[in-house]
């Protein structure tokens, strides 16, 4: 989301839906693939995975409004700068806001890298910490601050669950999930529980959800079942629920007890992907080729 309008990263380029005037659709980039995007209004930028090596890349608001605008100058080269040297090949990224500092966690092929931003006069992230020659390659990625003292990084691989600790800069298993002959499997989330220091997870995979501490420990003999294996699942901070978008249907449960709250039934089979959610309002995508369809579903009074 930038403001009340929703900004759509495609394979063909990037483009805006005006949901303020009358639906209108600006293309702002195009033929640069986007893959995953992340709006930090405060510091006038866009934080994206996108182009053929799957670059980070920070693109400055002000210019993409000029863009819009058709302003003088909206076609120079200073609207955007890469993160890092020379750094592709990113799976995904989480940005954390601790204090006054926004870190911005990348998940490369092997590695996990950690950067903060930097404010004006520098105006960009900076490098932070980098843990190499990662055992289990990072798929997914967060950061959770355990009583506001220490940082740890939390990823998710096709084995289960690990930690890194940044203090120590310790590899550690968190959750390694059971499976026959080695099998592997597709990490969905990772939720830092609220209200537990950041001490407590909730950690989905493909039909599961476990409950552990950031050391490993069950914290509760409770395992979330999805009715169907999810294609997507997001946690909602608004509304302290964790929704998974399955072929057949959309479940609503709560992340703190993984109770049912809800199920929403598609008219057809389909493969959703969640986009961004704001206001209780969540945004999401079919995942189908050629033009997306983008939807929006309203939490506000599921609680049954």
């Amino acid at each position: 989301m930038w403001g009340v309008n929703l900004l759509i990263g495609l394979d063909t380029g990037l483009s805006l839906l005006d949901r303020s005037g009358e639906g209108k659709v600006y293309s702002l980039i195009s033929r640069r693939r986007f893959s995953q995007m992340a709006v930090l209004e405060g510091q006038n930028i866009l934080v994206t995975i996108s182009g053929r090596k799957n670059r980070l890349r920070v693109y400055y608001l002000s210019w993409l409004k000029s863009k819009i605008m058709k302003s003088e100058g909206c076609d120079k080269k200073n609207g955007w700068v890469n993160v890092g040297e020379n750094l592709h090949g990113a799976v995904t990224f989480k940005i954390v806001k601790h204090e006054n500092i926004k870190f911005l966690v990348i998940a490369l092929r092997d590695s996990v890298e950690i950067y903060a931003w930097a404010p004006r006069p520098y105006h960009k992230f900076m490098a932070f910490k980098h843990f190499s020659s990662l055992h289990f390659r990072p798929l997914l990625v967060d950061l959770t601050v355990e009583e506001n003292q220490r940082l740890k990084v939390i990823y998710g691989s096709e084995a289960g669950f690990h930690a890194i600790d940044l203090d120590t800069n310790t590899v550690f298993d968190l959750y390694l999930c059971p499976k026959p002959n080695r099998g592997t499997i597709t990490p969905h989330c990772i939720v830092v529980l609220p209200n537990t220091d950041g001490l407590q997870l909730l950690l989905c995979y493909d039909t599961e959800g476990v409950y552990v501490d950031t050391s490993g420990k069950m914290t509760k003999n409770v395992v979330i079942q999805w009715g169907e294996t999810p294609t997507s699942v997001a946690y909602i901070a608004s509304s302290g629920q964790l929704l998974g978008w399955g072929l057949r249907a959309i479940e609503v449960r709560s992340a703190a007890t993984g109770h049912l709250d809800g199920v929403f039934m598609h008219k057809r089979e389909q493969r959703f992907k969640f986009l961004c959610e704001r206001n209780d309002k969540v945004f999401f995508s079919n995942t189908r080729s050629g033009s997306p369809q983008v939807s929006m579903m309203t939490l506000s009074g599921i609680h049954w």
